[in-house]
């Protein structure tokens, strides 16, 4: 069957304009254009959406996406069998997200007593698997399985009120970073206030501060693309910004 892209995006609850811009970039190319300079696409193209729209639920960036479909290593019932893993995955986080809301709403119905940390354990065992599925094997490849694991257990063992500082530190430093880009000096008062939040914030997962694994994971988010787009997607060449930030904040550019 051939469908235009209306049909298409129709059927597979997408825009027109996403499968005109999958078409832009290349990851989609229609099989053929008709006569009246319609796209058309054909089963092919339709699989292709399928592992795309798959891959993208599950969080992959779209340039991530586009070489591991055009690999020659490609193999799609591989990649079906590991989409179906991981929305496995995903629903069992999200029972256990539901879980939590039952509790929740029985403690609040029925006067039950319910631990803090147990209010939060959903949303911390959900950021844990995000987290270990998206940079777990190179974040254990440089600083070891027994320091992620202790990290992990830091945060499952945060109280509400620390969970709450945690995402206020995140949202500070962020906000602090985008101010201080902009400015455009890593060395200036902004910057190295966002360098300082950010060490605050590594230290709600590290048994101990240190200058040199701060530069550590600094030049882990230039390294690994997926870092860098979190980053960048502020502005191009923020995570340089940081390091550099980072790297003035600990005093270690002068032994560089």
């Amino acid at each position: 069957m051939e469908y235009t892209v209306k049909q298409l995006a129709e059927i597979a609850g997408v825009t027109p304009r996403t499968l005109r811009y999958y078409d832009e970039i290349g990851i989609l190319k229609p099989a053929n254009t008709n006569s009246s300079g319609y796209r058309i696409y054909g089963p092919k193209e339709v699989d292709r959406l399928q592992q795309i729209l798959l891959y993208r639920e599950l969080g992959v960036n779209l340039n991530i996406i586009k070489e591991i479909l055009d690999s020659p290593e490609f193999d799609e019932i591989e990649a079906l069998k590991e989409h179906r893993n991981k929305l496995v995955e995903k629903r069992e986080q999200l029972n256990q997200l539901i879980e939590n809301v039952d509790k929740t709403l029985l403690s609040k119905e029925r006067c039950i007593k319910m631990d803090d940390r147990e209010k939060f354990e959903g949303f911390k065992r959900k950021l844990i698997k995000e987290n270990e599925e998206m940079y777990g094997e190179e974040i254990r490849q440089k600083y070891g399985s027994k320091g992620v694991d202790m990290s992990n257990k830091k945060l499952m063992n945060m109280t509400e009120e620390e969970y709450e500082q945690l995402n206020k530190l995140q949202e500070e430093f962020i906000d602090t970073l985008q101010r201080a880009y902009e400015t455009g000096d890593a060395k200036g008062e902004l910057a190295q206030r966002a360098a300082e939040l950010h060490s605050k914030w590594l230290c709600f997962f590290w048994k101990e501060y240190s200058k040199e694994a701060h530069i550590g994971v600094c030049q882990m988010y230039i390294d690994d693309e997926r870092f860098r787009d979190y980053y960048d997607k502020f502005k191009p060449g923020t995570v340089e910004f940081l390091r550099d930030a980072v790297l003035a904040y600990t005093g270690l550019d002068q032994e560089q």
